[in-house]
C-alpha cells in the first residue's frame, strides 16, 4: 500500500490528473459553446430567413409605388403646361377679338392695305438669285438634273 499511496500522491500523478481535469473542463466547455452556437446559429437563419422573405414580399410593391410616384409628378407636371397652354390660347383668343389687332395681323400676314393705299413687296436679292437657279434646272431635262446632282454629291465627298 505504500507504493498505491506513494503513487497517488507523486508529482507526476498529481500533474496527470490536473492535465486530465483540466482537458475534461475544457472539453465541456467546448461542447458548451458549441452548444449555445448552434442554437444561436438556427435562431439567426431563421431570422435571416424571415427578413429575406419580408424583403422579396415588398419588393415589388415598393417598386410599384415608386414608379407610381414619379408618374404622378410626371402627369402633375403636363397639367401644369396643359393649364399654362390654356391660359396663353385665351390670352390670344381675347387680343384676336380687339378689332386692331385683328386688322394689324391680317395687314402683317396677309400684305392686305385699306382702299387708297399702295401696297410694296421688298424682295430679297439673295432670294431671287437662288429662284432663278432653280428655274434653270427645271428647263433642263430630268436626267441632266439627276446627273448635276450625283456630280454634286460625289464632289462634297472628296472634299
Amino acid at each position: 500500500m505504500a507504493v498505491k499511496d506513494r503513487d497517488r500522491f507523486s508529482t507526476a500523478t498529481r500533474l496527470k490528473l490536473l492535465g486530465e481535469q483540466t482537458a475534461a473542463r475544457v472539453y465541456r466547455s467546448q461542447t458548451r459553446r458549441q452548444a449555445r452556437r448552434s442554437r444561436l446559429t438556427g435562431r439567426a437563419a431563421l431570422l435571416a430567413i424571415v427578413l429575406c422573405t419580408m424583403i422579396v414580399a415588398l419588393a415589388y410593391p415598393m417598386r410599384q409605388y415608386v414608379s407610381q410616384r414619379a408618374e404622378i409628378s410626371d402627369l402633375e407636371r403636363q397639367q401644369q403646361q396643359a393649364r399654362q397652354r390654356v391660359e396663353q390660347l385665351r390670352d390670344l383668343k381675347a387680343r384676336w377679338q380687339d378689332d386692331a389687332y385683328a386688322e394689324q395681323q391680317i395687314r402683317q400676314r396677309l400684305h392686305y392695305v385699306m382702299p387708297g393705299e399702295t401696297g410694296y413687296v421688298v424682295i430679297d436679292p439673295g432670294a431671287a438669285k437662288q429662284a432663278h437657279a432653280y428655274l434653270g434646272a427645271a428647263d433642263r431635262p430630268w436626267y441632266a438634273n439627276v446627273w448635276d446632282g450625283v456630280d454634286k454629291s460625289d464632289a462634297s465627298s472628296d472634299q
